[in-house]
């Protein structure tokens, strides 16, 4: 992977598009030079840069369709980028995929378990792949958190669009990864829910964890996140530290939005 130049990733703002904050750095888990994928004519990640640092939570946003999605792909190898690089926890994304995916927990989008086991049985599954010692009890921690004891016994395929969403959280992190990777995890939430959700992500990172969070509810991510990225049309217009925007006067949303409209007409 080349070398990223730190002091030439700014935006026109004089934001670093690392996604640290100024000063000494921690160890970055996540590092992305000049990444590119394309869908033969379109392009859905172009030519993005950053870095994201231990104990982060950090969100990256941007309309539907910007490439959010397409990112986590790659960064958990499950699609080859069409040019640049991408490290993991140290790991070489295209020639890495499958350590990636042991060591992280990761949230797809829009992902189902399986159809024809029950809520346990698919814990169960997880937890043996993942050769985890006290499943039950680690499952049982989740149903309880979650709110969901009562479909345990369920089959996957009759839960609803909500719980579904609850299982595949639990499976995210029922092995306590040190790096999520999670695709709008709260878009089939109730309010209340999303506060449980909330509540955990920002303790887990409280505990030295590191969370990449896509989304598009730009509320949340000011409230959670400690930095952020947005792309737009697959081009990285900004990253830095929501700090920076608290510090100037100016919330997230608005922010967001002035350069996507920007971007929009450039």
């Amino acid at each position: 992977m080349r070398n990223v130049n730190h002091s030439s990733l700014r935006d026109s703002s004089g934001f670093f598009l690392d996604g640290g904050v100024r000063g000494e750095r921690m160890s970055p888990v996540l590092e992305v030079a000049d990444l590119s994928k394309a869908y033969g004519d379109v392009t859905a990640v172009d030519h993005v840069s950053l870095l994201v640092d231990e104990g982060e939570l950090f969100g990256l946003l941007g309309p539907n369709g910007s490439g959010k999605t397409t990112m986590i792909k790659v960064l958990t190898g499950q699609i080859r980028p069409t040019g640049g690089s991408a490290r993991v926890l140290g790991l070489d994304v295209e020639r890495e995929g499958l350590k990636v995916r042991e060591r992280v927990g990761i949230i797809p989008e829009q992902e189902s378990p399986p159809s024809f086991l029950t809520a346990m049985e698919y814990l169960e599954f997880v937890g043996a792949v993942r050769k985890l010692q006290d499943i039950g009890e680690k499952a049982e921690y989740w149903f309880d958190l979650l709110e969901f004891g009562d479909k345990k016994h369920v089959l996957c395929k009759d839960l609803s669009r909500g719980t579904r969403q609850k299982l595949m959280f639990a499976q995210a992190f029922i092995h306590e990864p040190v790096l999520a990777l999670i695709d709008e995890p709260l878009i089939n939430f109730d309010p209340v829910m999303q506060d449980v959700i909330k509540g955990y992500l920002s303790e887990y990172v409280r505990k030295g964890k590191t969370i990449f969070l896509s989304t598009h509810i730009l509320e949340v991510a000011e409230e959670i996140c400690s930095s952020f990225a947005i792309l737009h049309s697959g081009k990285l217009l900004h990253a830095g530290p929501v700090a920076d925007l608290t510090a100037r006067g100016t919330h997230l949303p608005e922010f967001f939005l002035s350069l996507v409209r920007k971007d929009h007409h450039a």
